[in-house]
């Protein structure tokens, strides 16, 4: 899962992103609002969050701007207004979430997990896929009810997959939601993890299809059943 960070504060900024990035999420951190909107206008979040008092352009107006371009992006405020009314005027402007500073980060992460499964209309944390369990909360798999061992980009390929079921994902798609802008990439790093998932999965039934020239997808097994 791809989060935009917007603080303008580099401690806690940094802060947030650690434990964020510690809970498996991928972080890019803008620091301030200019640079939040061109890249919220360019790129793909699962979900933005967004300090107020920034330089350049205010959290309101990148707010503002991202609903003028009906992008359903789920936003979490992040301010130190505390204000009844500065709480309601944000969220009918389109933000998902208010929380006032200092916040403590268990309940921001749990904030974050909320908004990150509305957005996907997923109101369960369990995905299920034939003999393949998702736990999106733990960040754990079973297959067959065996436990799956995935390294950490594997897992992340794996959900964001999961996540979108018989859907077509291009390699730009999934190096977005696998790696931050400053990590170098080989050309066939995405391959390799595809391979290596394949590998893991297909004893189960589970299989990663490759349409030629467009991506991936992972295809709905046809046992597939609800969970519980």
């Amino acid at each position: 899962m791809r989060i935009l960070l917007v603080e303008d504060d580099p401690l806690l900024a940094d802060g947030f992103a650690r434990s964020l990035r510690k809970s498996g999420y991928l972080v890019e951190v803008a620091g301030d609002g200019k640079t939040a909107d061109r890249w919220l206008e360019t790129e793909t979040f699962d979900l933005a969050i967004l300090d107020l008092g920034l330089p350049e352009l205010d959290g309101t107006t990148v707010l503002q701007r991202l609903r003028l371009r009906k992008q359903r992006t789920p936003v979490l405020i992040l301010s130190a207004r505390m204000a009844l009314e500065e709480r309601v005027r944000l969220l009918d402007l389109g933000a998902d979430d208010y929380m006032v500073k200092p916040v403590a980060l268990v309940e921001l992460e749990a904030r974050v997990r909320a908004l990150i499964r509305r957005g996907q209309g997923a109101p369960e944390p369990l995905i299920t896929l034939g003999r393949l369990q998702l736990d999106t909360v733990g960040k754990r798999a079973w297959l067959e009810g065996n436990a799956l061992e995935l390294a950490a980009r594997e897992w992340a390929a794996l959900e964001f997959l999961a996540s979108r079921v018989n859907r077509i994902v291009n390699k730009e798609q999934i190096t977005q939601a696998l790696y931050s802008w400053e990590e170098e990439i080989t050309p066939n790093a995405i391959e390799k993890f595809i391979s290596r998932l394949r590998t893991k999965l297909e004893p189960a039934g589970v299989n990663i299809r490759t349409v030629r020239g467009l991506g991936y997808f992972l295809e709905k097994p046809e046992d597939t059943h609800e969970a519980g």
